[in-house]
Order: structure tokens, then C-alpha cells, then sequence
């Protein structure tokens, strides 16, 4: 094991070297990564550390430098140095951490991971909890509850009955939530004609009266998803106010706090998030905003039994514990990877004090960013950013909506191109949109202006050249 251990290393070392000099952005086509690592399956095997080689140099130049200070697009963050070794043990570790009896270790880890994260979220301390792979499969878990809970106060009980002939559950949300809400809303079997968007104000904040309006009826199955900053501006709802709606009408209340949730440990933001402990689930991600390796999301539940009703599973060759948590009580799954490892590593790595530190600094060099990108000419800020998240637009003088839909296309398709900075392009309000969001542990003052820099640089190539944006980029 270990020369490609050892070759593992030295690559990882020269990727993570380089982020400061290396494009922000993979510059290989799909074409060329297939013909640098694809080919015939190999009729007999090679040596390890050659393969290690291999690989390092044909995936390099598709990699996306999102572990650097510069990458803005989507919320994508590095790892700490303590995540990224955990992680490694993880691998080398190569424990089944479904049940204590299979992964003593990693089991007990998890346990405290779970306790210290409710402690740092302010949560009740009541909440169970799962580490799910994503913030995706973090609500379905947590909508898997709220399912089964709902059903069983309507007098239904779906675990042993299944959907068929179930009342309609109601799933209360807006035009402004996560797409991964109706996933889950899909993969659950609730069906998204049963959700139903309540009106939003100019920022895409749920409106309580229209709230109260909806819920003013008989009293039936219902969950409401609630957003704990969405992904282009960081909207917050109002959960102290919206929360006690629910809970008058009987409503079963989920948070989507994919990186929003974090606002909670640092306070400077953690009025943003005032009245989020009243609900009944919360989902978010530690391989955003806590910088920890992927594989790696969380949901929280308020009620432990309806936690563990709707999800355990057992068999009696499982040998379960029954003084200790086994994961697998808690989640879908039963095989899986000890995922709160690196979570636990970047918890002490960073401490309480460290993760507000950490929040702090992106929400500051998110307003720099945005500010300074929309003073540029020709750019305009969309938002004044209330936490990590703003908008900048892209406009020529004279030109129509659509026009400057593509010109502000193009200018992110140039940034990234000259590999000084990445971002991502969105629609907000009907008009495309730069999108800047700041995750990483890495970005400091000088890689915020040297983004600036480059961005300024593509506007004035792009005022020099005969007017006439590129159409259809990005859309």
C-alpha cells in the first residue's frame, strides 16, 4: 500500500499547492477527459501507483479549483486541512458505520458530532439527527418524518399501509425554495401537484398573511418548507412569525437551511434565523459553509420517535445495540462510509469561535465582491447582500432585456475563461444574473480584488469590441 499511497500524496500536495497559480476553472473538454482516461476495459491489471499517475494527470485539467479563495459559483466551498486528512482516514479506516457492532470507532464519533452540531445550531436538544450524503437526501429524510407524522395524527398509518388511499398530504412552500424540495417531495410519493407556493415579497420572503390565508381552512395533512437563506440572494423567512401559523394549523414545519442554517452560529447573523428552533426539521450541508469533504449533509428532527419510526430498520442478524445510537436507525442507509469523521475533525479544527469567524469573513467578503463588481461600468448589484450570497447584472446602455440577459452571460463565460475567478449565472426576478457566493475558508481580501481585477478587465475588452452580445449562452 504504500507506494500509491505515498503517489496519492505527492499529487494531492502539488493540486492543493497550486490552487493560488492554476485556472479557477477545468479547462479539458468531455471529449478530451474521455480519450486521456476512457479506452477498452483492461483485460489484465497494472500496477497501483502507475494507475494513481494515470489518474491525477488525466483528471487534472477537467478539475474545478473550488478548494481555492477564487471559485464563487454555486455554494461550493474547500476542505480544512483537518477534513481533508480525517477524510483520508476515513478511506484508509474503511469502516461500515451503519451500526456500532460493525464500526465501534466511527459510530461514537458520530454520536458526538451529532450532539456538538445541535449544541452549535442552537437546535433542541431533543432533535435526533442524520448524516445523510447531501443536503438532498437530508430532506428527504426529514420529509420521510414529517410524512410519516403527519399521516399518523390524520389516523393513518403509512409505514404499514403505504400511500394508497392515504389522505393528501399538503405541502406549503414558495416559488422561491431549492429544487431539491420537490425532489424529495417526488421520491417520497406526495406528488408535486400537492404543493402549493405561498406569495413572497420583492425578495423572495414568505408572506405571512397569504400563509394564514391558506391554512384557514379544515385542518389536514400538511407540511410547510421554509428557507434558511436561498440560493441567490440569502433570503431568510420570518420563521417567528411564520412558525406559530403553522403549528395553530397543525402543520409539520421543515427548514431548508442548506448553508443559511450556519447564520446561527455567528452573532453577527443569528437574528436572521430568530424563531428557526420553533420548527420541526431542519436539513443542511457540511460540505458547504463547514468546508468539509462531500458526502456530507445533515437533517435534524424534533421528535426522535417519529424520527426512528419512519426510518429504522433492523433484521436479527444486524445484532443491534440497544445502549448505543446506531446510525442506521437514523438513516436510509445501512452500508455507508463514516461521513461524520471529517465533520468532527473540522468541529475541533475550528471550534466554536472559529466557525463564526468563518461565516463572518464570507458574508464580508461577499458585500466586497459585490459592491466593488457593481461599480464597475456597465455592471449593476442586484442586492445588498444580507449574508454570502449577491447578484450582479451586466448591462449595455440602449440595450434591451434580452440583450443584456446574453451580455451578462458572456461576461461569466469570459471571466471564467481567463481562469482568474469562477462564477456561476442564474435568473432571478426574470433577468440573468452573476451570481456570487463565498463558502471557502481560503478567500481573503486579495483574492476578492484580484476577482474584481479580472472582471474588469473582460468589461473593458468587451466595450472595445463591435456591440452584439453572445446569445445563448448559459440559459
Amino acid at each position: 500500500m504504500t507506494d500509491p499511497l505515498d503517489r496519492a500524496m505527492h499529487h494531492a500536495r502539488t493540486w492543493l499547492d497550486g490552487l493560488d497559480t492554476a485556472p479557477v476553472g477545468g479547462r479539458a473538454t468531455a471529449d478530451a477527459l474521455r480519450d486521456a482516461l476512457g479506452g477498452p476495459l483492461p483485460e489484465t491489471g497494472a500496477d497501483a501507483g502507475d494507475i494513481i499517475d494515470a489518474l491525477a494527470a488525466g483528471a487534472g485539467p477537467g478539475l474545478h479549483a473550488n478548494a481555492g479563495g477564487r471559485f464563487f459559483a454555486w455554494v461550493m466551498a474547500g476542505s480544512l486541512p483537518s477534513a481533508v486528512a480525517a477524510d483520508w482516514l476515513v478511506s484508509a479506516w474503511d469502516q461500515n458505520s451503519g451500526m456500532f457492532t460493525v464500526a465501534p470507532s466511527t459510530t461514537i464519533i458520530e454520536e458526538i458530532t451529532g450532539e456538538w452540531l445541535k449544541d452549535l445550531f442552537g437546535l433542541p436538544p431533543e432533535c435526533s439527527f442524520a448524516f445523510t450524503t447531501g443536503c438532498q437526501l437530508a430532506h428527504v429524510t426529514a420529509l420521510a418524518v414529517a410524512r410519516h407524522a403527519v399521516l399518523e395524527q390524520a389516523g393513518w398509518d403509512v409505514g404499514r399501509e403505504g400511500l394508497y388511499g392515504a389522505p393528501a398530504i399538503r405541502i406549503l412552500t414558495s416559488a422561491n425554495r431549492h429544487n431539491t424540495l420537490d425532489a424529495a417531495v417526488r421520491y417520497l410519493g406526495m406528488g408535486e401537484t400537492h404543493m402549493e407556493s405561498v406569495a413572497t415579497g420583492e425578495f423572495g420572503n414568505m408572506r405571512a398573511e397569504d400563509l394564514a390565508e391558506k391554512l384557514s381552512g379544515p385542518m389536514r395533512p400538511t407540511i410547510l418548507c421554509l428557507n434558511a437563506a436561498d440560493l441567490n440572494v440569502g433570503t431568510f423567512d420570518d420563521f417567528a412569525t411564520l412558525i406559530p401559523i403553522a403549528k395553530a394549523a397543525g402543520a409539520w414545519v421543515h427548514v431548508d437551511g442548506a448553508f443559511g442554517l450556519f447564520a446561527r452560529t455567528s452573532p453577527a447573523y443569528r437574528a436572521l434565523t430568530d424563531g428557526i428552533e420553533l420548527a420541526d426539521s431542519w436539513a443542511t450541508d457540511g460540505h458547504k459553509w463547514l468546508n468539509v469533504p462531500y458526502d456530507c449533509g445533515m437533517a435534524f428532527v424534533r421528535d426522535a420517535s417519529a424520527h426512528r419510526a419512519a426510518i429504522a430498520k433492523g433484521a436479527a442478524y444486524l445484532s443491534p445495540s440497544p445502549d448505543v445510537r446506531d446510525p442506521s436507525d437514523w438513516n436510509f442507509e445501512l452500508s455507508r462510509r463514516a461521513r461524520a469523521v471529517p465533520v468532527y475533525a473540522a468541529l475541533r479544527e475550528l471550534g466554536r469561535a472559529g466557525v463564526a469567524d468563518l461565516v463572518e469573513r464570507c458574508c464580508g467578503y461577499c458585500v466586497s465582491l459585490v459592491s466593488g463588481l457593481g461599480a464597475l461600468p456597465d455592471a449593476r448589484a442586484l442586492n445588498v447582500p444580507v449574508l454570502n450570497q449577491g447578484l450582479v447584472r451586466f448591462e449595455r446602455a440602449g440595450a434591451t432585456d434580452a440583450e443584456n440577459d446574453a451580455f451578462t452571460d458572456e461576461v461569466i463565460r469570459r471571466t471564467n475563461a481567463t481562469g482568474e475567478a469562477f462564477f456561476s449565472g442564474t435568473t432571478w426576478n426574470g433577468v440573468r444574473a452573476m451570481r456570487v457566493s463565498v463558502v471557502s475558508w481560503r478567500t481573503d481580501e486579495h483574492d476578492v480584488s484580484r476577482s474584481i481585477a479580472a472582471v474588469a478587465r473582460v468589461l473593458l475588452r468587451l466595450r472595445h469590441e463591435k456591440p452584439g452580445p453572445r446569445e445563448g449562452t448559459g440559459h
